[in-house]
C-alpha cells in the first residue's frame, strides 16, 4: 500500500486566499515564506556544524588510535601512553555523542513538514536513469568483448576527452557525449596512460592521468549515491569547481598515487617485453644440440675463448691437444651442440675438429657475451 501520511503535515501554501478581509494577504504570504526560509537556513546551518564537528572528532580519534598503536609497537610505556589512552576513551565518548546528535537531527529532518519550497525542484538540472538492482554479472570474456567493442566505436571521442584539462571543457564534452561516462572509459584511459609511459611520453601521460581520475571520481560518486554515473557527473563538476582544500587535496593525492602506479606498471611491462625478446633471441641462437652459443662461450676456458676470438683453427687444435682428453671432448661437444662449430668428423673419437660455421656465429656469441657482462655490471 502507498503511504500517504507524509501529506498530513504540509505547511500552508503561498497562494492560499483564506485570510481575514482586514489582513494584507500579500504581505502575510511574504512573511510566512520568509519565516520558512529562515527556519530552513537555520536547520541547514545546524546540520553543517554538526557534520563538521562529527568529522573533526572522527579525525582526532583516528589520529589518536594511530599514535597509540605506534607507541605500542615501539613498546613505549609511561605517562604518555596512559594519556593517549585517556584521550582515546574521551574521544570515543564524544563520537557516540555526535552520532546521537546526528540521529536526532535526521529524525527532526524527517518530521519537518513539507512546503512549497521543499515540494518543488528546479527542472532539467540532472538526468535520472533507472538501474536494475538485480543485474547478472558479466563473464570475463563478455567484459573484454564489451570493452573492445566500446573502444572501437568511440576511440576518437575517448582520445579527445583524455586530452582535455579544464573542468568546464570536460563537463561540456560529457554533456554532449554522456555515453562516455562509464567504466569502459576509465579502463581505456588507464591502459592509454600505461602505453604513453612505456613510450616515454611522460607529459602526455600525466595529462591523460588527470582525466582518468576525473572519470574514476565520477564513478565513485555514482556508487555512493547508487545512481547511474550519467545522472551525477554534473554534480561532480559543480563540487570540484567550488571544492575546499581538503577535497582538492584528496583529488590530487589520488592523481599522484595513480601516476606512481602507472609508472610501476609500465616498468613491469618493459621488463617483461625485454625478457620475452631475450627469450626469442635465445631460441634463434640455439644450436643443433639445443645449447645457447653465448652461454657455452661463457663457460669455455680462457685459452679456448682466445681461439674463438682469433678464429685460428691451428691454435684450437694445439690448445685441445694440451688439454685433458676428457675435458677436451666435453668442451668441443658443447661447441658442436651450440653451433659454434660445425664438424666434418667426430671430435669425440679423437679426430680433428671440422671447419667453423659462418663467422657471424662467433662474433654474435662474443658480442652478446660482452653485452651481458656490461648489463650485469
Amino acid at each position: 500500500m502507498v503511504d500517504y501520511s507524509v501529506w498530513d503535515h504540509i505547511e500552508v501554501s503561498d497562494d492560499e486566499d483564506d485570510t481575514h478581509p482586514n489582513i494584507d494577504t500579500a504581505s502575510l504570504f511574504r512573511w510566512r515564506h520568509q519565516a520558512r526560509v529562515e527556519r530552513m537556513e537555520q536547520f541547514e546551518k545546524e546540520k553543517e556544524e554538526l557534520m563538521k564537528g562529527a568529522g573533526e572528532c572522527k579525525k582526532k580519534l583516528s589520529e589518536c588510535q594511530k599514535k597509540l598503536k605506534e607507541m605500542e609497537v615501539q613498546d613505549r610505556g609511561g605517562t604518555d601512553v596512559e594519556k593517549f589512552k585517556r584521550d582515546l576513551e574521551q574521544l570515543k565518548k564524544e563520537e557516540k555523542s555526535w552520532k546521537k546528535k546526528e540521529d536526532d537531527l535526521r529524525k527532526k529532518e524527517k518530521n519537518m513538514p513539507w512546503n512549497v519550497d521543499t515540494l518543488s525542484k528546479e527542472g532539467f538540472s540532472k538526468s535520472v536513469f533507472n538501474v536494475k538492482d538485480e543485474k547478472k554479472e558479466d563473464s570475463e570474456e563478455q567484459k573484454e568483448q564489451k570493452h573492445k567493442t566500446f573502444v572501437e566505436k568511440n576511440l576518437k571521442q575517448l582520445k579527445h576527452f583524455g586530452m582535455l584539462h579544464r573542468w568546464d571543457d570536460s563537463q561540456k564534452y560529457l554533456s554532449d557525449n554522456p555515453h562516455l561516462v562509464c567504466e569502459e572509459t576509465a579502463n581505456y584511459l588507464v591502459i592509454w596512460c600505461i602505453d604513453l609511459e612505456v613510450e616515454e611520453k611522460h607529459a602526455l601521460m600525466e595529462q591523460v592521468a588527470h582525466q582518468t581520475i576525473v572519470m574514476q571520481f565520477i564513478l565513485e560518486l555514482a556508487k555512493s549515491l547508487k545512481v547511474d554515473p550519467r545522472a551525477c557527473f554534473r554534480q561532480f563538476f559543480t563540487k570540484i569547481k567550488t571544492a575546499d582544500q581538503q577535497y582538492m587535496d584528496a583529488f590530487n593525492d589520488e592523481l599522484e598515487s595513480f601516476k606512481g602506479r602507472v609508472k610501476e606498471r609500465a616498468k613491469i611491462r618493459i621488463e617483461k617485453a625485454l625478457k620475452e625478446y631475450e627469450e626469442e633471441e635465445k631460441k634463434k641462437r640455439l644450436g643443433p644440440g639445443g645449447l645457447d652459443p653465448v652461454e657455452v662461450y661463457e663457460t669455455l676456458p680462457a685459452a679456448l675463448q682466445k681461439c674463438f676470438d682469433s678464429k685460428d683453427i691451428q691454435m684450437l687444435q694445439d690448445t685441445i691437444s694440451q688439454m685433458n682428453p676428457t675435458e677436451a671432448r666435453y668442451y668441443m661437444k658443447q661447441c658442436i651442440d651450440s653451433g659454434l662449430w660445425v664438424p666434418n668428423s667426430k671430435v669425440a673419437d679423437g679426430e680433428e675438429p671440422g671447419e667453423p660455421e659462418a663467422e657471424p656465429v662467433y662474433e654474435e656469441a662474443k658480442k652478446d657475451s660482452a653485452d651481458q657482462k656490461e648489463e650485469s655490471s
